[in-house]
């Protein structure tokens, strides 16, 4: 017999059965508090010097940023923090979303050190690996506080013609900056090149943006990207190149080497060759460029001939420091790839790609060894995301520390892709995952809730990975349903490009075609569809809730709800990211009026809840506190929570867990269920 995850022996094992639970009452194993400890964000792993680094952002330590290392040639080895970085919280600000906040650094006698960024005031430190020394600031204090922050390192290899002191170890490393003045109307974006005794070098400046600085081999060469309002920069990049003499910039030599479509992660071969990930053939490929003549070449021939190929190798660039590829010391290239919203990974040899089947199916940053072995943050449908080794076989070790197993294999819910009729005769995709709780005995009568998720960005995806906020609704009988609306990245130029003025329509009609597409199937029960977002994917919520009565309840985390008012208060990356999506501003006024949600709450009555970051930047809490106004003046039933120094999503463990439960208490009220969980039960109004 089956036993409930509801109560358990003294050796363990559960009790009780549970037969015939109503859908949202079962008795779930997972807890909001196990959702949050399985929070930690671990990303960017770096090889240096046959060590592998990563970062980690620890909801139990308030979110803070600690940089991790282990040898990679002792296997019995444990990881450990780079002492100090903890209490640093290594994180920048540059862009609001961060990434690219460090870099390890190895001296001449072997000494390992790793220079980041400090989300406190956002200067530069030095920090020792070895913990000999303290850390030490590189950058000075700005006239402003937090207002020079840094991003995207690289390290600029020593030249043969480069003046030498003596000094054993003066690095230089080049930087994304972002300078808040208070005499500029925005910031100033530009690349530097950073000293360890502070000395900051201008390298590029001009441009409203700029990435991925990236030195060739010898330290003569820096490839870079820039571009400018209103691109983002998955529509139009620039990749320059331009010839340094000691980590300084040759007057006169800043060329634009290839301009657009959308370029990222510009890379150096083992050879010298120039590469980098381009979208002109409609999928983003990777291709190598002639520095003389600026031709590109795709390393696995034009993809766009076979559309049923799907393979995409590049991702957003919403934070820094992505990169998808990279050779091993044989000259391999190993690479990671999307078809169908799935991860992949591989290796070009020959010119031919070999797929690695490793068991997992989403891949983070990519960094390849020498030895021929790669260190990625991988995951798949039952397996949370670790830092893995994966050699060319398959085979793999984790890195990071091993973390107890919450869910029982037999309780997770692995889901089947869909791909579904929408509107103007377009399909979209989905990841569909029906309940699962092994200690139920039977099922209920009737049909289980839906809830269907709305992804950020809105260019994001849904992630192809075991993810505990889905689960923690599984396990309790709701369905779940995560839609790649059109817009998605993952499945093309074309997929991705399909928001172009459409933000709020072609993401809403396909995420109501997702519900409406399960319920006619059996799979959900029409009269309790809910829809939840975050951000982006908040708007969508909203858009889908004043635009339809298909849902009953929906569930917003820092959504937008007046697009005129997020043009004229948001940070710069994406001050103008809705001239894209909607339209220019203010020209298009009117229809930024038209399509904002807080200008059409006389259509609203479906029950909402509503959850927000006091020091959010990107949506700022006017938003929210501007929709909560209109549903009380409405009278919708609503619930709101304010979370104290959160910003652009929940980081500390606290919050992660009451915005789950108050979520579960919201829907149990809407939805006519008794949760099973001991949980406060929201303020409903």
């Amino acid at each position: 017999m089956r036993r409930s995850p509801g109560c358990q022996d003294t050796d363990g094992t559960r009790n009780n059965s549970v037969d015939a639970a109503p859908y949202g009452s079962w008795p779930s194993p997972l807890r909001a508090a196990d959702v949050a400890a399985g929070a930690v964000r671990r990303a960017e792993p770096r090889i240096a010097d046959g060590w592998a680094y990563w970062v980690e952002e620890r909801p139990l330590q308030r979110g803070r940023g600690a940089v991790v290392r282990v040898p990679l040639n002792d296997p019995e080895a444990q990881p450990a923090d780079v002492p100090g970085t903890a209490d640093a919280d290594i994180r920048t600000s540059v862009h609001e979303y961060g990434g690219g906040a460090w870099l390890p650094l190895v001296s001449s006698d072997g000494s390992h050190f790793v220079l980041g960024a400090c989300m406190g005031d956002q200067r530069l430190r030095l920090f020792d690996a070895q913990g000999c020394r303290e850390s030490i600031p590189v950058t000075a204090e700005p006239p402003v506080p937090r207002a020079h922050r840094y991003a995207d390192p690289a390290l600029v290899p020593a030249t043969a013609a480069a003046p030498s002191d003596g000094a054993t170890f003066d690095p230089v490393t080049v930087w994304v900056r972002e300078a808040h003045d208070e005499s500029e109307r925005e910031p100033r974006n530009e690349i530097v090149a950073v000293r360890l005794d502070g000395t900051i070098t201008v390298v590029a400046g001009g441009a409203d943006f700029y990435a991925a600085p990236r030195p060739c081999a010898d330290g003569t060469m820096l490839a870079y990207l820039s571009w400018d309002h209103p691109n983002m920069p998955w529509d139009h990049t620039r990749l320059h190149l331009v010839e340094l003499y000691d980590g300084t910039p040759v007057p006169g030599t800043d060329r634009v080497l290839v301009d657009g479509p959308a370029l990222q992660q510009p890379r150096w071969g083992p050879d010298g060759e120039l590469h980098v990930v381009t979208d002109a053939g409609g999928w983003w490929a990777i291709h190598q460029v002639d520095a003389g003549t600026a031709a590109t070449e795709p390393i696995l021939g034009d993809l766009a001939e076979d559309d049923s190929v799907g393979r995409e190798f590049g991702i957003p660039s919403w934070v820094f420091a992505q990169a998808t590829y990279g050779w091993s010391g044989d000259g391999s290239l190993w690479c990671t790839w999307m078809s169908g919203g799935i991860g992949h990974l591989g290796v070009v040899r020959g010119g031919a790609l070999a797929e690695i089947h490793s068991g997992f199916t989403d891949f983070g940053r990519l960094a390849v060894s020498d030895c021929g072995t790669a260190v990625t943050v991988a995951a798949s449908w039952t397996q949370r995301a670790a830092v893995v080794e994966i050699a060319s076989d398959g085979t793999h070790r984790q890195l990071s520390d091993e973390e107890p197993l919450v869910l029982a294999p037999e309780d997770i819910s692995v889901p089947r892709l869909v791909t579904f009729d929408s509107a103007t005769a377009r399909q979209a995709h989905a990841f569909c995952f029906r309940p699962a709780n092994a200690a139920v005995e039977s099922a209920p009568r009737g049909l289980p809730p839906l809830v269907v998720l709305s992804h950020g960005g809105p260019t994001g995806a849904a992630r192809s990975s075991l993810d505990l906020g889905i689960q923690y609704w599984t396990t309790r009988g709701i369905a779940v349903v995560d839609v790649n609306y059109g817009g998605s990245t993952g499945f093309g130029t074309g997929y991705r490009n399909l928001l172009a003025g459409q933000w709020g329509v072609v993401d809403t009609q396909d995420c109501i075609a997702a519900a409406l597409h399960l319920a006619d199937a059996g799979e959900a029960d029409p009269e309790r569809l809910v829809i939840k977002g975050g951000s982006a994917g908040g708007y969508t919520t909203l858009c889908a809730l004043t635009e339809s009565d298909v849902f009953a309840a929906g569930l917003c985390r820092y959504g937008v709800a007046d697009l005129s008012a997020l043009a004229r208060d948001t940070h710069k990356f994406e001050a103008r990211y809705l001239d894209g999506l909607v339209g220019p501003w203010p020209d298009a006024e009117a229809l930024y009026r038209e399509r904002s949600p807080i200008w059409r709450t006389d259509q609203l009555r479906t029950p909402m809840i509503v959850l927000q970051g006091t020091d959010d930047r990107v949506v700022p809490p006017s938003q929210s506190e501007q929709l909560v106004g209109a549903l009380a003046s409405a009278g919708v039933p609503h619930a709101y929570l304010l979370f104290d120094g959160e910003g652009h999503g929940f980081r500390q463990a606290p919050n992660i867990v009451a915005a789950l439960e108050a979520e579960l208490s919201f829907l149990g009220h809407v939805l006519g269920f008794a949760p099973a969980d001991d949980i406060t039960p929201v303020e409903v109004r």
